[in-house]
């Protein structure tokens, strides 16, 4: 027992001192160290490959699916290394991690890459592959041991022959039908819980406060007053719509997301279509405030009619002639109300 206790402390005396130490050269690293870095780096693809297919199961299941697989792979590598260094240099591996090395690439974490969707991980993927080829091919060359240096030679061709995985996950490749069909359903949940509940938001935020900003205006010809009515107005119309979005369908059935996100999406934009043309009544002079306001009052319709073009497949023209009809008819009510 004092034994194994001694040989435990003396493994925790080194890894301490190895975490401790400057970073090294990979040149200068020992046969010993140069597999457990191997073992290292393996252990951290497992976990990184593992990562991408748990967050991506949902949504992309043909791509979770293949990254599974990969971490599965990199799993049997480390196991087939650990192996083999507890067969030349015993059971207690020195942890030697890339970031401790000069002149190894360091792998990212997964949580890192999350954020950057399917397409960063595959890309992600695909750089991690070349880089672990590049690797074993690297301690290949700086192994002693013969028998070591075969086993990183077979992996550094392993890495290379991935030919199916790298088709695969190499975003300049031809897309595969589960690919097509998985970028198509990214698509759809995009416009569904971003673009619908935003252009919803939109459209309401710049439609529905013309008539109370433009009457306030007309009624009392000041700047300040339209500035208070349209502030007062793109607030309030953005914590009801952002709370009637949420409130409306949790999104279980339509599959159109959290309704919290799709709240918060529609009510910002709410606010926003209404502050573009509230702000413009921050000019003392009414008539040049008014000028300025009604400019952007264009490009918020225009911008509406973009959006519902590109994203909702609408035709251009019509798509502009509705939004501008309904803008014109509340601005129009709106003068009409103030100058009476």
């Amino acid at each position: 027992m004092p034994e194994a206790a001694t040989i435990i402390s003396a493994s925790a005396f080194k890894q301490d001192t190895w975490r401790s130490a400057r970073r090294r050269r990979f040149e200068d690293l020992s046969d010993p160290e140069i597999l457990a870095l191997a073992i290292s780096n393996e252990e951290e693809a497992a976990r990184t490959y593992a990562g991408f297919a748990e967050s991506l199961k949902a949504d992309y299941p043909d791509t979770a699916r293949l990254f599974t697989e990969m971490a599965e792979e990199e799993t049997e590598h480390r196991d087939r290394l650990s192996a083999l260094f507890e067969r030349k240099f015993g059971d207690i591996v020195p942890v030697v991690l890339a970031k401790d090395v000069q002149g190894v690439a360091q792998e990212r974490p997964s949580w890192v890459l999350k954020p950057l969707g399917a397409q960063g991980m595959r890309n992600q993927a695909a750089k991690m592959e070349e880089a672990a080829t590049r690797f074993y091919h690297q301690a290949a060359s700086r192994i002693s041991d013969p028998a070591i240096r075969a086993v990183l030679a077979e992996l550094a061709a392993a890495e290379a022959a991935h030919e199916n995985t790298a088709s695969e996950i190499d975003p300049g490749a031809p897309p595969t039908p589960a690919r097509v069909e998985e970028t198509e359903g990214a698509k759809k949940r995009f416009v569904l819980h971003i673009i619908q509940p935003g252009l919803v938001g939109l459209m309401d935020g710049s439609v529905s406060t013309l008539a109370p900003v433009f009457a306030a205006a007309f009624a009392t010809h000041s700047s300040w007053n339209a500035f208070l009515v349209g502030m007062a107005a793109s607030l309030g119309a953005g914590i009801s719509m952002g709370f009637a979005e949420a409130l409306a369908d949790d999104g279980k059935l339509s599959g159109r997301g959290t309704p919290w996100l799709r709240g918060l999406v529609c009510g910002l934009m709410t606010v926003a279509g209404g502050i573009g043309h509230t702000l413009p009544y921050l000019i003392p002079d009414f008539w040049t405030a008014t000028g300025v306001a009604a400019v952007v009052v264009v490009a918020e319709l225009a911008t509406i009619a973009w959006i519902q073009w590109r994203y909702m497949d609408t035709p251009p023209l019509s798509a502009m002639a509705k939004v501008i009809l309904g803008g014109a008819l509340v601005l129009a009510t709106g003068i009409l109300i103030g100058s009476s």
